[in-house]
């Protein structure tokens, strides 16, 4: 590597997915030049294709009122089926084990309905401890549902003390104190706030080994690392779209139950008739008669203008290959990590793990003494870079739409504001 714009240029020319930049919308400031955004981890670009898809949508809507649900160019009664293939790739799963539908938050929930039944001598639930807020939120509402004490039933995970990042062997060592009464595992991957990637396969079997169901929260992790979500077994997976998937500002998110669970109609659940049957389902007068697979757990029929977002997205990965976008992922942020170690400036540290392996494409900055003071100046600059309390920039390269250029002029205006 080398900290040169001309080294930065050679790698943007000889980068093979460099064609994608343009297949995306690049903000600029006021007075149209463009600004190096580096916040795909918060609200993704948009493909220059959504706006067609959505016009689709909206012309077929004109065209055919109600008969769109069949007579549209993408039917909207199966509109979600067109998603399932494509996102089964990002996160290593088969199509049966996913479905995307409702929000994070609401499939978390849903997935808890089913995954977290808690008794009296087994019914406390373990999150890392800088889970993100509205995880550690629907955990204690769910555990409050049950009639139990967040104080007594939720167990934190957390680094040792004066460090970032977390440590495998300590939640063993809680399993091995609180295992009997753990019902759920449910760790967020990648964290948000450090970036750290926890090990996916060794978490669901630690928790696999004391009988507790085993669940992750992808947000921060979809599109940015492959989870391997068959393989690796977890009960459940839930994630948003908006952040590295490109799909739109609160758009709809993604579920994954493994296939183990796929034709169990006894699970526990809330139900929805979008769930029912698919042959029975507009017959009003059946009985619940429920999907098997992921799709079981859908409430209602799918929304369109979000679905028609998601696919815009999800063609352009699948062009780009899953694999090729990992591969330079890695290369991007190794780069953006290096060219940050070469500022040596005693006022910021980099938190997440150094091992490519243990992270995603985000590199969190822990400023010294931080007032958010640096963070401004850095958008004033001209950098969009995304500020968490108490001391964090997070800074995620994007390998779609992301440049070596960009990494490079993101460190020297840094550089300079320092």
């Amino acid at each position: 590597m080398k900290n040169t714009l001309q080294y930065a240029k050679e790698q943007d020319q000889n980068d093979p997915l460099k064609k994608f930049r343009d297949k995306f919308l690049l903000p600029t400031d006021k007075q149209g030049a463009p600004l190096i955004y580096l916040c795909g981890n918060s609200l993704g670009l948009q493909p220059k294709k959504t706006k067609q898809y959505l016009q689709e949508e909206m012309d077929d809507w004109a065209k055919y009122g109600v008969e769109g649900h069949t007579d549209a160019r993408h039917p909207w009664l199966p509109y979600h089926e067109f998603l399932t293939e494509k996102m089964a790739k990002i996160v290593g799963a088969k199509p049966i084990e996913v479905v995307i539908m409702n929000s994070l938050t609401t499939n978390l929930h849903l997935m808890m309905v089913s995954f977290y039944q808690p008794t009296v001598s087994k019914h406390k639930i373990i999150i890392e401890k800088d889970a993100f807020p509205s995880d550690k939120y629907a955990v204690e509402s769910q555990i409050q549902f049950h009639g139990y004490n967040p104080e007594d039933s939720l167990i934190l995970w957390e680094p040792p003390k004066g460090e970032e990042l977390c440590r495998f062997k300590d939640l063993e060592k809680l399993m091995q104190i609180h295992g009997n009464e753990v019902a759920l595992l449910l760790i967020g991957n990648t964290n948000y706030y450090s970036g750290q990637l926890y090990p996916i396969k060794e978490i669901t079997e630690l928790g696999h080994l004391y009988n507790a169901k085993v669940g992750f929260d992808l947000a921060h992790g979809v599109g940015n690392i492959q989870p391997n979500l068959h393989d690796n077994a977890p009960d459940f997976a839930v994630w948003c779209t908006y952040k590295y998937l490109n799909s739109g500002p609160g758009s709809l998110g993604g579920c994954f139950v493994h296939e183990k669970h796929a034709n169990n109609p006894n699970l526990k659940r809330f139900a929805g008739w979008w769930g029912h049957n698919k042959q029975t389902r507009f017959n009003m007068r059946h009985n619940f008669d429920v999907l098997p697979g992921a799709e079981g757990w859908q409430l209602s029929n799918p929304a369109i203008l979000s679905m028609a977002a998601i696919r815009a997205s999800l063609d352009i990965f699948d062009e780009a290959g899953f694999d090729n976008i990992l591969k330079k992922s890695k290369k991007l942020t190794g780069h953006l990590e290096y060219l940050l170690t070469q500022i040596k400036n005693q006022n910021i540290n980099i938190i997440t793990p150094k091992n490519p392996e243990e992270r995603g494409c985000q590199l969190s900055i822990q400023v010294k003494n931080a007032d958010k003071s640096l963070h401004t100046k850095l958008t004033q600059a001209g950098v969009i870079s995304d500020w968490r309390e108490p001391d964090v920039i997070r800074v995620a390269p994007a390998p779609l739409y992301n440049s070596f250029e960009d990494v490079f002029t993101f460190v020297e205006r840094l550089k300079h504001i320092l």
